[in-house]
């Protein structure tokens, strides 16, 4: 959502902010690449010819009344 500038109307007439959106990303392991060599972690070296392929679930569910969040 930070590169939405104010300019993008959303289908139902309303201006799209900075910040009015998220979006959801497949990542590796955040400090794999300080770890290459290191068997304990997942590569992320990609050879020329290979191919990567993942696969990320999401679940979002609800919750009942009177659920309070803590920010």
């Amino acid at each position: 959502g930070n590169f939405l500038v104010g300019d993008l109307i959303g289908t139902s007439g309303h201006t799209y902010r900075q910040s009015d959106a998220f979006t959801l990303e497949t990542q590796h392991y955040p400090d794999s690449p300080h770890h290459i060599g290191d068997p304990a972690w997942p590569s992320v070296v990609l050879n020329p010819g290979s191919t990567f392929t993942s696969t990320t679930a999401y679940k979002f569910t609800t919750v009942g009344p009177g659920f309070r969040h803590s920010f």
